[in-house]
């Protein structure tokens, strides 16, 4: 039998192998190597020149988390409230947007953002000013928002349809309103499902650089646009681009330390507040 799961697991094993851990020691490699392959710790102390720019990068991707969630629960509440047949059709909605290239739907808001876009021609053919939207930190957000957003619901939305509604109805029996209800049960029953979601729309936007680079132009590089210039841009330096990968590969990972400490804590105390 352990033969057999051993066989089964083999392709799992040989992919982590070639597409994780075999990267991830190069990373490493480069990191606390120069061009000449000597050991050296410069490439980590020269990342800290770059501090504003992770500083910026968590900040966007802290925002743009916080305002997934706050637009996330209440349509993921709203979906697994509906009959089974209807939660199916909002569902594939909230998923509709995912089939289309990430690439094509960021350069769709450039299309909408852009001074001379859309929404600036509606204001000011309904004689508002034009509101200078593009190469903006906001601008940031509202792509790791558009295109992250479905990440935060579908976990949110799996959880809340999984909540035994004998729950509910014994809070609403012991004298619990509407609103007691929704804070004390079901939002600590939910939150292993906004644990996900917060994790897996922070981790891609703190790292993302496609969406930087369209919607905020040259003022609002992040970290994602940092690595990409030392490994495909004119100041190439792979060594300093894999010690800024290594660094905020360990600020990914205490992040997800982190919440998965809030998960654990949640899940042994039975999901629900007292």
């Amino acid at each position: 039998m352990r033969s057999k799961s051993k066989l089964l697991s083999a392709p799992y094993t040989v992919w982590m192998t070639v597409f994780i851990v075999v990267p991830m020691v190069l990373v490493v490699w480069f990191a606390f190597t120069d061009r000449a392959g000597h050991f050296t710790l410069e490439n980590l102390l020269s990342v800290g020149q770059y501090s504003n720019v992770f500083l910026r990068s968590i900040w966007l991707g802290a925002v743009a988390t916080a305002v997934s969630l706050v637009m996330g629960y209440p349509l993921a509440y709203g979906i697994a409230k509906m009959a089974p047949r209807r939660q199916s059709v909002m569902v594939m909605l909230v998923m509709l947007p995912m089939w289309m290239n990430f690439l094509l739907r960021t350069y769709s808001w450039m299309t909408l953002l852009e001074d001379n876009g859309l929404i600036n021609s509606a204001l000011t053919a309904i004689g508002l000013p034009r509101v200078h939207m593009i190469n903006t930190g906001g601008a940031v957000v509202l792509g790791m928002v558009y295109n992250y957003l479905p990440y935060m619901i579908l976990p949110l939305y799996s959880v809340l349809t999984k909540i035994d509604q004998s729950v509910i109805e014994a809070a609403q029996d012991l004298g619990a309103n509407g609103r007691q209800v929704f804070f004390k049960v079901t939002v600590p029953m939910s939150m292993p499902g906004m644990i996900s979601g917060i994790t897996m729309v922070f981790v891609p936007a703190v790292s993302t650089f496609i969406i930087s680079k369209m919607l905020g132009g040259g003022g609002n590089l992040l970290i994602g646009d940092l690595i990409d210039m030392q490994f495909l841009g004119s100041s190439y330096n792979p060594n300093l681009g894999s010690a800024i990968s290594l660094v905020l590969m360990v600020i990914i990972l205490i992040c997800m330390g982190i919440m998965n400490q809030f998960d654990d804590g949640e899940a042994a105390g039975g999901g629900v507040m007292p």
